[in-house]
């Protein structure tokens, strides 16, 4: 019954120490970064990445919009079913939401309207970093969304993160074209 207690223990240790670990990386990767456009940009060593874009056939300030109004999320997303902003949205800002059952802890870390928007955010066992950038031609709006995902769970299943991580930036992005579109 010892040896299953002492096991027991060790395993608890070196779980906690592997959640510590993560968490130290991600916060000395954001502490480092400071670049003069996108403040944090996305982690290039995390284990999960993403980068898509679409073309959204409506104006820039549109997109923009409906993408930095985070009170709004849910009308828009169908996986957002709540989200709380803790002041204005502006670089340093603390919002929290719910997606798909997951509650998250973000900070809008870049705020340059009509061209670049980013956050972190955690949730258990896993942090993000979260970039927008947006161009305009013709009344058209380029939009580009770049994500990357570090922690205990996106380390150890890897490709379950990276095919989520695709399917939800993929369905975020045709979201935010669906509903810039029908403005």
């Amino acid at each position: 019954m010892r040896k299953i207690i002492y096991f027991t223990l060790i395993l608890l240790a070196i779980v906690a120490a592997f959640f510590a670990f993560e968490t130290a990386d991600f916060r000395h990767y954001i502490s480092l970064s400071n670049h003069s456009d996108m403040k944090i940009p996305i982690n290039e060593r995390a284990p999960v990445k993403s980068i898509h874009q679409m073309e959204i056939d409506a104006p820039i300030d549109t997109v923009w919009n409906i993408l930095t109004d985070i009170r709004n999320w849910p009308e828009w997303q169908k996986a957002v079913t709540e989200t709380a902003v803790h002041g204005e949205i502006k670089e340093g800002t603390p919002f929290s939401w719910k997606a798909g059952g997951l509650s998250f802890k973000s900070k809008i870390h870049t705020d340059n309207p009509r061209s670049m928007f980013g956050w972190t955010g955690n949730t258990f066992g896993a942090s993000a970093i979260h970039n927008w950038t947006f161009t305009e031609k013709d009344n058209k709006t380029m939009v580009k969304v770049e994500e990357s995902l570090q922690g205990v769970f996106p380390r150890l299943f890897r490709k379950y993160f990276q095919r989520n991580l695709d399917a939800g930036v993929t369905t975020n992005l045709q979201e935010l074209k669906a509903a810039s579109e029908e403005k």
